[in-house]
């Protein structure tokens, strides 16, 4: 087999016969076609039916991908998970075929897309390489960061009803493709990717300053938070701390218990910086890498790539109880379907998430991945009370750029429209002013775009500044040599997008200067912390934070509010309290602006509809009542605000079944009866839960309390965290140890006794009875609503009652 060929015909046909035989199959191409998809049905059914790990990477770019061919994907085999690119506009050209199968590796590079006449008799250049090790990794490797990436949906239902109303809303728009595609610059077809400089040149993360490796500062309480939730009995737990505190160096001291420590990261400076962190605490303590170059999987703490775990031939490597501890950094990536994956994957006696930026109007479900358990959180505001981080200036200066007139893609502002009118001398000028006005050293300049990035420098270059645009894109200098510069003051500002948001660190950086909408929160509170690490050579941290009428300008300034609550709309109340050693100054025109934006919020009922619809979208299907408490925008409890049930909310949506409105409507009582009756302790729900345990068509049927007890004392024994919160005091103590009498008593006296309203539930001569009369077709819809309202009570006591201990 030659090791590199030329494919200019036939390329199906080379696919087909790989495929059949293949163990992993990823496929990334810039769209598809129905005919394409049914070339290459027959083999992908066959290898995803053997247990194929097979993945479809497409894109929506200029709504070429046919909806057919998404729909037939969809059909072949639920093994195969295929996402959709969200272009956004910008032009999305890779095509790559990997393939591997038990004796090699093919990996197809060039101009086919996924149809008929690039796979048959189109005129197309493919280059296939084989058996080439390192270049396949390297190619699967940057596969799945392409696959998960931010810009990717998972392709279901529910992303493919919207993808067909986009697709023909822009066809009925557009209809001379051709040209606009031709108009696209080169320059964009490409994925910004960080790899132009080697992990070792990555500028490492200034060590503590202490000289005994010892917790210090908020690890100190931090590290006791945790070993008491793991003494608890939980399993899983969040750590909120502020850029700067130490999260790795926490996460080692954590570790020392534990033999095998498995640690995550996106990023591989990350992975480098942490394998330096844990061997400084842990000398002894034996530390590989697992990445798309480096596989050492057998040592005491293996540092890996989320990107490289994701592939299914990867992570079977590992036995899923294989770590007692698994780490992950930058937690509040966790959601994505990388990190679920590999989460799924492993049972490690304690799963440990640490973050600094946990915003719950980003990403709320990282709260959920750790059931809700925060051990410890110290936010940025507080550390600069303790002295622990640096005090900031913050100077907003009112952007007159109108961000109403921009056109808004979901996620973020149209790049070409926003470009329009940052690319201005005149607005240049105005960033300047500012920046002249407030600045000190070194500054660190955040931009929404590599173009605006570009022409800021040149701009401010040809004022007299020494500055460098430091992006994805090569420069002829690595990013460590830049950071240098900086450092030694022969830079007098770096302008960049996101490469600072995280994994790199420039403590002497005294001035940030933010010119572009604020789009998410946790990037924005990322960007922050790069100017609030101490520094010998620094007072304070000066920010200049351009603000204009862009979504989230409000809610941004929020974040150095030390006070939690405000009236709305009122003048003094958009105006933030800080810590006693920061200052805020705030033009009249910011002020004016963000009290008007505050008048018009979005109404409640709008926000949560858009939530649910959100969080419905990302699953493919209608959530549970737990899935929207964990994993919505705005957690569960709003809707019980609003429309005092979940379902009832789901009712007025006109999102339940006929058969499930019937069942809803004639119910509804009972329903409002388990959603609000009183809880003092968990047992009501408790006892109900037992109840469900037998079934859609029995759960409802009298009970003694000798029937429920195994299960009722199972329940809150099972986990130590339950029993120390229901079983606790000297009374309950004894009940640790299961006797029938003790439990069936208790239960007797409460929770049995406690219910009774609306004469739905009775207990009358030792029988604990609910009066329901529910015809057959309607058991299994009932059954399941009590199911889901009983299961979030419970979820939401046991939450509230951990928090509070």
């Amino acid at each position: 087999m030659r090791s590199i060929q030329l494919i200019t015909s036939q390329l199906g046909d080379e696919l087909q016969s790989k495929i059949y035989s293949g163990k992993t199959v990823y496929f990334v191409t810039s769209f598809s076609m129905k005919s394409g998809v049914e070339m290459l049905t027959a083999p992908l059914r066959t290898a995803a039916g053997r247990g194929a790990d097979i993945k479809i990477l497409t894109g929506d770019y200029l709504y070429i991908t046919q909806p057919e061919a998404l729909r037939k994907l969809l059909s072949i085999h639920s093994n195969i998970e295929v996402r959709l690119w969200k272009s956004k506009g910008v032009s999305f050209h890779p095509k790559a075929y990997m393939i591997e199968t038990a004796e090699h590796e093919h990996f197809f590079v060039g101009s086919s897309n996924l149809s008929a006449s690039a796979m048959s008799k189109g005129i197309e250049w493919n280059v296939l390489i084989n058996d080439e090790k390192e270049v396949f990794e390297e190619g699967t490797e940057e596969f799945m960061r392409l696959f998960y990436h931010d810009q990717t949906v998972p392709l279901n239902g529910e992303s493919l009803i919207e993808y067909e109303r986009n697709y023909q809303e822009f066809h009925r728009k557009h209809d001379n493709l051709a040209k606009k595609w031709t108009e696209q610059e080169e320059v964009q077809l490409m994925l910004p990717s960080d790899k132009n400089e080697e992990p070792e040149e990555m500028v490492q993360e200034t060590p503590a300053p202490y000289t005994a490796i010892a917790p210090r500062c908020a690890q100190i309480e931090a590290l006791e938070e945790l070993e008491k939730t793991y003494e608890e009995g939980y399993r899983k737990a969040l750590v909120v701390m502020a850029t700067g505190l130490g999260k790795t160096y926490l996460a080692a001291f954590f570790a020392k218990q534990f033999k095998r420590i498995l640690f995550i990261a996106h990023r591989e400076e990350i992975l480098h910086q942490a394998e330096r962190s844990f061997k400084n605490v842990i000398p002894e303590l034996t530390t590989g890498l697992y990445n798309g170059v480096v596989k050492k999987s057998e040592a005491d703490a293996v540092f890996a790539s989320i990107y490289t775990l994701s592939m299914k031939k990867h992570i079977q490597r590992f036995n899923p109880e294989e770590f007692d501890l698994v780490v992950i950094d930058e937690f509040h990536h966790a959601a994505a379907n990388t990190y679920q994956r590999v989460l799924e994957y492993f049972q490690p006696k304690f799963l440990l998430g640490i973050t600094a930026t946990p915003d719950r109007n980003d990403n709320r479900d990282i709260y959920g991945i750790c059931e809700g358990n925060v051990a410890f959180r110290i936010d940025f505001l507080q550390a600069i009370g303790h002295g622990w981080l640096s005090p900031f200036q913050y100077y907003g200066v009112f952007d007159e750029t109108d961000y109403s007139q921009i056109t808004w893609l979901g996620s973020r502002y149209d790049e070409e429209e926003l470009l329009t009118l940052q690319l201005k001398k005149s607005y240049a000028d105005k960033i300047i002013e500012a920046w002249e006005t407030y600045k000190q050293k070194r500054t660190l300049v955040f931009c929404s775009s590599i173009r605006q990035a570009e022409f800021l420098s040149a701009q401010f270059n040809d004022s007299g500044y020494r500055t460098i645009a430091l992006t994805s894109k090569p420069i002829g200098m690595s990013r460590s040599k830049v950071i240098k510069m900086l450092e030694q003051g022969q830079l007098d500002a770096i302008f960049t997008v996101d490469l600072f948001n995280e994994g790199v660190d420039i403590p002497s950086v005294d001035t940030l200067l933010f010119v572009r909408p604020t789009e998410s929160l946790t990037v924005f509170t990322q960007q922050v912390g790069r100017g609030l690490r101490l520094h010998e050579n620094k007072e304070h941290c000066v920010i200049i934070d351009l603000i204009g009428n862009y979504r989230n300008a409000d809610v941004k300034i929020s974040l150095f509010d030390q006070e939690e609550s405000k009236k709305r709309g009122d003048k003094e109340s958009v105006i933030p309290t800080t810590p006693a050693s920061c200052t805020l100054h705030l033009e009249t025109r910011v002020v004016d602006l963000l009290a008007e934006m505050a008048l018009k919020k979005q109404p409640r009922k709008d926000a949560l509809k858009d939530a649910y619809y959100a969080l419905k979208y990302e699953l493919g299907r209608r959530p549970s009542y737990v899935e929207l408490h964990l994993h919505a925008q705005l957690g569960a409890k709003p809707y019980y605000d609003e429309w005092r049930s979940y379902h009832r909310f789901l009712y007025e949506i006109e999102d339940l079944s006929e058969q499930e409105n019937k069942a809803f409507l004639e119910y509804e009582d009972w329903f409002k009866e388990v959603e609000k009756t009183q809880m003092s302790r968990s047992y009501k729900m408790v006892l109900l839960k037992a109840m469900l345990e037998k079934g859609p068509s029995q759960w409802y049927k009298p009970v003694t309390a000798v029937e429920v007890a195994p299960y009722f004392h199972f329940y809150l024994t099972s986990e130590e965290f339950r029993k120390q919160i229901d079983f606790s005091g000297k009374s309950h103590q004894q009940m640790w140890e299961y006797k029938e009498k003790k439990v069936a008593n208790l239960i007797s006296t409460m929770p049995m006794s406690k219910w009774g309203a609306n004469g739905i539930v009775t207990f009358d001569e030792g029988r604990f009875k609910i009066h329901l009369d529910i015809p057959k077709d309607l058991e299994e819809i009932v059954y399941e609503f009590t199911k889901e309202i009983c299961e979030y009570r419970l979820k939401r006591y046991f939450e509230r009652k951990a928090a509070s201990n």
